[in-house]
């Protein structure tokens, strides 16, 4: 039996960043919007000179069988 996986928009999109500089482990936590996760990067790094992040998307999908 076949089944098929595709992206489900009414599930939403997540977005988050997590800054990668050792020790600090600060992060944006879960945002419905790529702006909002990116502006605080972009603020934490005006803040402390950390410039490197980790960027999660996070979909959901459905299962679907084929035939």
């Amino acid at each position: 039996m076949l089944h098929t996986i595709r992206h489900a928009p009414e599930g939403g999109i997540t977005y988050e960043a997590f800054c990668s500089t050792a020790d600090c482990g600060e992060m944006s936590g879960p945002q419905d919007e790529q702006e909002t996760a990116q502006d605080w990067a972009l603020q934490h790094t005006g803040l402390t000179g950390h410039d490197l992040f980790r960027r999660v998307f996070t979909d959901h999908a459905r299962v679907t069988r084929q035939g």
